[in-house]
């Protein structure tokens, strides 16, 4: 029998008005390296670069916060890029031999990029009338001329078409075929063999009716476009692939297909060149790869540059990705461990210099940008402010620390800067500067940490649009691994040849999978933290100044508890360095703990006011005293029939009785909820017609709940756990005398929906000390909770007597926040899989809930409690709980309410591995992995978005007409990587730099956020070996408000069913 509730009561408009005030979804900006470069280009006039993708993405950057982004309304590749130099304008060709012209466009101060217009050329036989020519068939190169007016299209089939880029037309009658360049080569050059592709067309700087055109056999011929006939013409026999002119015009320098270049030289007579002056195999004599792409760079000491990219040894070294400079005699060979994309010099460009005078050269790479310095000896990389690869190891976790005291953040710019120290010239600056940032300065700093699969962890500033690189640390030093990386280019003895120099930061490769970082947690007012890894490895660490040279003390927990019948089949764990390790300045370790069996930690938090660690496994969790370097607490949680957690991550071991006996499971499981379809169905066509007889305005209609099965308690994996939580809070029954105070406490969920909490005795620490006296830590177990339908355990958060969360540790001491209210009653918050709970304390009777997945169909897979500062009134601030479900989508609710406020589609619900990499900011903003390379930013409030506010410079010739003349609106499309509901450009909604969404992303403390919530982890990378799939499909359920006393008063016929289904055992 169907039930139904009505709440006579609508929406209330004042309420709506205030969450229109509080909440607002922005996808405001991408970090990282983009994913899948395809395509690069410059513009040395405004010192912009622009990146093309595979995916059809266009980037622009110029100084710190000055980014552009823009995406083709097809998804293909960006084959090239091409700066009309000066105007703000860029011009792409796809892979489709489509062209489009962009334009940063400003609006009242602003500016953003639109795709103003766009052409296909046509490809009928016999289109230029007046020739008769073939069709224009593929693109193979483009070349601006006439300072951006003009643009030569090489093609597939040896014919030039020329452009007028304002209006994106061909202009008819001056196609160059290449029946008339033949016309001017020797007969004996013809011997009845085509031209082959346009592979080159170069430009002359001084002389715009001069174009030089390379064809793939390897004929240059320099092309006066104004008498139409050929000036010179070369005839090279090599198979080319590119060409360079040089600035005077007078020499040419081409690179062919066997690993060769030639320089040729223009002033040598009227007839043909048959040879050139010079003609070298920099790596022969033996054969060797194609040099794909050559620059010639002169200098006013006559020592030219000759940069080229390929062109190693094919059988030595095939395999390398190189970039090769040549200067006189120096010969330097940049080895990067990715594919070589393209690259350019930053030079003069201005007609009336004489020289090129090379500043810095920019290799694009598959997976980076590294920049150097030509103009310090040695040849430096430049630290890159931005665009730095997040991905240089795999990301395994993520972890977002806000509001960072100053100390601390010079401190560890400090340490960053010791590990990367600069050279004393000056010169070694970021030549990238176009643009203006017109942001404000964050007042506030946040830091991005992320944990690697080679054990390290990189701090990132993450305050504003630029994700800026700051420290590097390091694990792997503390143990034996297996593979003991030695880097044998950097050994190599001096004159071996090639003179390889390793270049860049991208390792994939990691030395020992043990190493992988699964969780980070920092203390941001000591300056503490705790690394956990794959192997079982918990790290304490602390922030020194200073280099040390010490012992690390190593401590072990058996978390199985001497229980029999388990066997571990996993890994090993890492072996630690005995004796005093030299460690340098920054986070230097305290204190190892080895979890026993050495799984992977699925969950750890810290406490260093107390100077406690708890971490968590498949198997169990402990508590650490690292101050007294003494274990206080271990506890098991399998299940007698957790066989599969015994075989480890990197085990392959699976049995197959345990895989047959599972699959029955769900084929069984399968039919049940088969039948039930149907009872699904008539409920919301029920639903449905109550709401059509009451009307949209007067009743409001809750939905009829999903049926959900519980789950078995024997299912594999249940053991594991999911999150830990330390508190200041009542536990033990206020009935007894001695315990009706507060104490410490540590709470633990796990993924077959126990709780378990604990009453912890912490002795107070001497004052100005940081030892810990004689006396012990103990904990004793006060409650244990067992939620219905076993749901796994995602967040635990203790509300203080006002419903606020409670201050992060030293905050409340050192009067950084506003002390919690202990008078009145607290309450925990237990977050599962499928609801949220709240439970009054100590007496843990249920108070609230909402079931997330019996009214929405998803699961829960991250929370965290954030504070939302309104827009229209700086003083006021709401605590709210963010949720990010399996479907990918993002719901807000109320504390200690629960009642929905917003939701809103936020990640492809296919896309795992962004919905499992997701973190959330104590101020209501979130990252996510679109690619390994890149976070995707969002913002869940309408006062704190960190976007991109900037302005170019741009000049417009007098006589150029604007290419938005044909009006084009520019369409919402999804990003690259598929995710809907981005605009192409960046573009500020009120028109202006607006102050209080500047990059400060870090709202300053308001008087309602002053208790500074807490971000509540949720499972770690484990989620991606749970369900991370929608197996309960979606129905279009509309949201609903009720009072809290409505809310209540629902709650209280259900009371007596929820106390069977959560179990109390007081210990």
């Amino acid at each position: 029998m169907m039930k139904f509730r009505f709440r006579r009561q609508g929406a209330d408009p004042q309420r709506e008005k205030l969450k229109q005030e509080l909440f607002a979804f922005h996808k405001t900006v991408e970090h990282g390296f983009p994913n899948q470069p395809s395509a690069l280009a410059f513009d040395p006039e405004l010192r912009i670069m622009a990146i093309g993708t595979r995916s059809g993405a266009v980037k622009i950057y110029g100084a710190p916060g000055v980014e552009f982004t823009g995406l083709h309304r097809d998804a293909a590749t960006v084959t090239q890029m091409h700066f009309l130099p000066g105007q703000g304008r860029l011009l792409t060709l796809l892979d489709d031999s489509s062209l489009h012209l962009w334009e940063v466009v400003h609006h009242n101060g602003c500016a953003h990029l639109e795709e103003a217009l766009h052409h296909q050329p046509p490809s009928r036989p016999g289109f230029d009338g007046a020739s008769g020519l073939p069709s224009l068939a593929r693109i193979t190169v483009v070349l601006l001329v006439a300072a951006g007016d003009l643009a030569a299209l090489g093609t597939e089939g040896g014919s030039v078409f020329f452009l007028d880029v304002p209006t994106l037309t061909l202009l008819e009658g001056q196609t160059l075929g290449p029946d008339e360049v033949l016309r001017s080569v020797p007969d004996d050059y013809r011997c009845g063999k085509a031209l082959g592709p346009v592979e080159s067309l170069q430009g002359h700087l001084r002389d715009p009716t001069k174009i030089l055109i390379g064809y793939s056999r390897g004929l240059l011929v320099i092309w006066n476009r104004a008498a139409r006939c050929a000036d010179r013409i070369f005839l090279g026999n090599q198979q080319l692939e590119s060409v360079c002119w040089e600035r005077s015009g007078r020499t040419l320098v081409s690179s062919h297909s066997d690993g060769s270049y030639a320089v040729w030289a223009t002033d040598a007579g009227d007839s043909p060149t048959t040879q050139p002056t010079v003609a070298t195999t920099p790596y022969g004599p033996f054969p060797c790869k194609a040099i794909s792409k050559i620059l010639w760079r002169n200098c006013a000491s006559g020592e030219h540059f000759i940069v080229f990219s390929g062109g190693m040894p094919r059988a030595s070294y095939g395999d390398r990705h190189c970039v090769s400079v040549l200067q006189a005699e120096t010969l330097v060979t940049l080895d990067f461990t990715s594919r070589v994309i393209d690259f350019f010099t930053v030079h003069s460009t201005r007609p009336e210099d004489e020289f090129d005078e090379p500043q810095a050269l920019a290799v694009l790479l598959e997976e980076e940008l590294v920049v150097l310095d030509l103009q310090t000896p040695g040849w430096p990389a430049v630290p890159a402010p931005y665009l730095a690869p997040l991905h240089s190891s795999a990301i395994t976790c993520s972890a977002h620390v806000a509001n960072v005291p100053a100390k601390l953040w010079a401190r560890i710019v400090s340490a960053g800067e010791q590990q990367n120290p600069q050279p004393a010239s000056g010169a070694s600056s970021w030549p990238i500067t176009g643009g203006r940032n017109l942001a404000q300065e964050p007042t506030q700093r946040g830091l991005l940490l992320t944990g690697h699969e080679d054990g390290t962890v990189r701090f990132w500033d993450a305050s504003g649009v630029a994700l800026r690189p700051l420290y590097k640390l390091s694990t792997a030093g503390l143990f034996q691994t297996d593979c003991e990386h030695a880097d044998s280019l950097a050994q190599a003895a001096e004159d071996d040849w090639p003179p390889f120099r390793k270049v860049g930061c991208f390792d994939p490769y990691s030395d020992d999978p043990r190493l992988g970082v699964q969780k980070v947690a920092l203390c941001k007012y000591t300056a503490q933290m705790v690394v956990a890894g794959t192997a079982g490895q918990v790290l304490v660490l602390e922030l020194s100044d200073e280099p040390s040279d010490q012992a690390v003390g190593v401590a072990s927990v058996d978390l199985l508890q001497d229980r029999e019948g388990f066997t571990w089949k996993g890994h090993e764990r890492l072996s630690p360095r005995t004796g005093p390790l030299p460690w340098p300045a920054g986070f230097q370790p305290r204190a190892l703990v080895q979890c026993l069996p050495p799984a992977a930690v699925t969950a750890v938090t810290l406490h260093a006011e107390w100077g406690l660690v708890a971490f968590g496994t498949s198997h169990g969790f402990g508590l650490f005293d690292y101050l007294r370097r003494s274990p206080v607490l271990a506890r098991c949680t399998l299940h007698p029939n957790d066989s599969l957690a015994m075989e480890g991550p990197l085990s392959r071991v699976k049995s197959l009785k345990k895989s047959l006996r599972q699959s029955f499971r769900r084929i069984r499981k399968s039919r049940v909820s088969g039948k039930k379809r149907l009872t699904a169905a008539s409920s919301k066509e029920a639903n449905a017609q109550l709401a059509e007889q009451a009307g949209p305005h007067d009743v409001e209609v809750t939905p009829v709940q999903r049926r959900i099965e519980p789950r078995s308690a024997d299912d594999s994996l249940s053991g594991v756990v999911r999150c830990l939580y330390f508190a200041d809070t009542f536990l033990r029954d206020a009935h007894r005398p001695p315990a009706a105070h507060h104490g410490p406490t540590m709470w633990a969920g796990t993924n077959s929906g126990s709780v378990f909490a604990y009453a912890l005795e912490v002795p107070a620490a001497a004052a100005n000390s940081d030892r810990r006296p004689e006396r012990a830590v103990e904990a004793v177990l006060g409650k244990e909770v067992q939620l219905m339908h076993r749901a796994p355990v995602v967040a635990v958060a203790v509300l203080d007597g006002r419903g606020r969360p409670l201050p992060e540790p030293y905050e409340a001491s050192r009067d950084l926040a506003q002390a919690p209210d202990m008078q009145g009653g607290h309450a925990v918050l237990i977050a599962s899989e499928e609801q949220f709970k709240v439970f009054t304390l100590p007496k843990v009777s249920a108070k609230t809930k909402f079931k997330l997945t019996a009214h929405e169909g998803c699961r829960v897979r991250k929370v965290a409690l954030a504070t939302f500062a309104s827009v229209a009134c700086e003083d006021y601030a709401e605590t709210c709980l963010a949720c990010l479900t399996n479907l990918g989508d993002v719901h807000v609710f109320s504390v200690p309410g629960l009642r929905p406020q917003v939701h809103y589609a936020c990640i492809r619900k296919e896309d795992i591995s962004g919905i499992a990499s997701c973190v959330f900011t104590r101020h209501g903003q979130g990252f996510y992995l679109i690619s390994p390379s890149e976070f995707e930013r969002f913002s869940l409030s309408a006062r704190n978005i960190t976007e991109p506010l900037c302005s170019l410079d741009i000049s417009w010739p007098r006589d150029a007409m604007r290419a938005s003349y044909r009006p084009q609106e520019s369409p919402k499309l999804s990003q690259a990587n598929g995710t809907p509901g981005v605009v192409l450009g960046p573009q500020s909604r009120s028109g202006s730099p607006d102050p209080t969404r500047s990059e400060g992303t870090d709202t300053p403390e308001l008087p309602e956020a002053t208790l500074s919530p807490t971000s509540v982890d949720s499972a770690t990378s484990a989620d991606t070996t749970l369900d991370t799939t929608g197996d309960v499909t979606v129905e279009d359920v509309k949201d609903f408000l009720g009072s809290s006393e409505e809310s209540e008063k629902n709650l209280r016929n259900l009371s007596e069913d929820e106390a069977r289904a959560c179990p109390i055992l007081i210990g």
